[in-house]
């Protein structure tokens, strides 16, 4: 038996023991198990669903890769489909494809997830599959140089969506010099000299059990995964890879980078450095962004969209990593049109900051955040990343009742303040893509430098 170090409140109230681990929390329906060799498996059963989502995530992202390898974490997600010890490539699409299923993976900057959604029956086949792919992949010098150019192709398509584009110049605003402010694709210099010594020493170093957590939700029986998963990986071995960079958290000066380009419309991507995921207003700051740019009802779409026309979408939202994070504001807007768009947005954002926020406007954004959480966590598939990312970026899962608790404890009187700390000037980051004029391009500086 292996007992696990600081449980939490909560844990604590529902140990239970299992031969091969130990259960974590087993509150409600959902439960996590971490085996000796610390892999943790978190389940959320449903007995009345056909499916089964299961999610293999790993603490290996792109801030975890230095200039000199930038991409690796996303290459090495793109060989896995090339095939594994046990599954050639057609049988790995096959195997899930092939009963009704879909398979997937994502690579973040923090985190890569292989993926699928299944009819109940075949989870076991589909478990080996996502367990194999990940843990046992065949990185073969052929198969890395087909996929290379493939990833290159990617690359060009990203820097071909301005609205995609934008967001990366943005980032490198926010962290210059960092690899949360680099391409999770990598550049084209970088990925051309990528080598199966590179993916395999990535793998070896950050593809290990004490980073790793096996996510399922549906008609599934907690138990009968943790046997699978101590049976599949139980004997690998290895300790937490090496640590990240630190990400800044502040600055003293706005940045702005203007990228012309001929294109139909102008992308606009505004950001302001934000908190990390367990700071004490991260929920205040997604508050804001609901009132600002979160829906229709939202001031910049009714100031910018309805009254003015200025805009055909603009939204925003945040984004938080384990030591920082970013408030973003989006838009597509008129060519003509986008010295007017960004007056006025930051005119909105003066006046929260000044004013605060109306009784009315700030009920309606609670709801709404309350109201899409609920919403949001009715698929199986939703439910196994919203377990499988807490877990692994934060060794817990929030419950809803918690969210919504911190919800209602949410004051105006926060929201003014953390708007005030946020929207400050000298933290104004802005990216623009467009065919823009000398005039405009002074413009568009004088307003934010």
């Amino acid at each position: 038996m292996f007992l696990p170090a600081n449980l939490t409140r909560n844990q604590s109230k529902a140990i239970s023991i299992y031969a091969e681990g130990i259960i974590l929390t087993a509150l409600s329906m959902r439960r996590i198990t971490q085996l000796p060799n610390k892999i943790r498996i978190v389940t959320q059963e449903f007995k009345d669903r056909e499916s089964i989502s299961i999610g293999v995530w790993l603490a290996a992202g792109g801030r975890y890769e230095t200039s000199m390898n930038k991409g690796v974490a996303h290459f090495l997600e793109h060989m896995a489909f090339k095939g594994s010890a046990k599954y050639s490539c057609n049988a790995i699409k096959q195997m899930v494809e092939g009963i009704g299923g879909n398979l997937n993976a994502f690579t973040g900057e923090e985190e890569t997830c292989y993926y699928a959604k299944v009819p109940a029956n075949h989870f076991k086949n589909t478990f080996d599959v996502l367990a194999d792919i990940s843990f046992f992949p065949k990185v073969t010098q052929k198969d890395l140089e087909k996929e290379r150019t493939v990833i290159l192709e990617e690359i060009k398509m990203y820097h071909d969506l301005p609205q995609y584009y934008v967001g990366e110049l943005l980032e490198a605003l926010l962290w210059p010099d960092h690899p949360l402010g680099q391409s999770l694709a990598g550049t084209p210099q970088s990925v051309g000299e990528i080598s199966t010594k590179n993916i395999k020493d990535f793998k070896n170093i950050h593809y290990v059990p004490a980073n790793t957590v096996i996510s399922a939700c549906g008609s599934i029986k907690h138990e009968e995964l943790v046997h699978l998963v101590h049976q599949k990986l139980g004997k690998l071995t290895g300790l937490s890879g090496p640590s990240y960079i630190p990400a800044r958290r502040n600055q003293d000066k706005p940045g702005i980078h203007l990228h012309y380009k001929q294109t139909e419309q102008m992308h606009l991507a505004l950001g302001y450095l934000g908190y990390e995921t367990n700071h004490k207003d991260y929920y205040v700051l997604a508050l804001l962004s609901i009132i600002l740019g979160g829906n229709m009802s939202s001031r910049l779409f009714n100031e910018l969209r309805e009254k003015r026309g200025l805009t055909y979408s603009i939204s925003s939202g945040v984004k938080s990593f384990n030591d920082t994070g970013v408030f973003m504001i989006r838009a597509g807007v008129d060519n003509a049109k986008i010295v007017d768009a960004l007056s006025l947005t930051l005119k909105v954002l003066a006046k929260i900051v000044s004013s605060g926020v109306s009784e009315d406007e700030f009920k309606r954004a609670q709801e709404y955040y309350m109201g899409q959480s609920v919403l949001g966590l009715e698929d199986t598939m939703d439910q196994m990343l919203w377990m499988g990312g807490g877990v692994i970026s934060n060794d817990n899962v929030k419950s809803l009742a918690d969210i919504i608790k911190r919800i209602k404890a949410i004051t105006r009187t926060d929201i003014k303040r953390v708007a005030a700390e946020i929207l400050n000037p000298r933290r104004l980051n802005l990216a623009i893509i467009g065919p823009m004029s000398e005039n405009q391009q002074k413009q568009l500086q004088s307003l934010v430098l």
